[in-house]
């Protein structure tokens, strides 16, 4: 998942999104603990796509209040 595209999500949009990778990566998981992942890349994929939603879901709430520095 490219960064464009989940900064054109709403954030409702978003919140979904990371919610359907994070139940995928716990079904993951599982799989590869009991030897049934034929794909461990997978894995790796969950992980930067769950953190990129995070990324960008705090980089839009610290754009939309900005704080006055003194």
């Amino acid at each position: 998942m490219k960064a464009n595209d989940i900064r054109e999500m709403s954030p409702e949009e978003r919140g979904q999104k990371l919610v359907e990778i994070q139940e995928a990566f716990f079904n993951l998981r599982f799989q590869h603990e009991t030897g049934q992942l034929e794909n461990p890349q997978k894995m790796k994929q969950a992980r930067r796509d769950i953190a990129r939603i995070q990324t960008i879901i705090r980089e839009m709430e610290v754009n939309s209040n900005p704080t006055s520095e003194s």
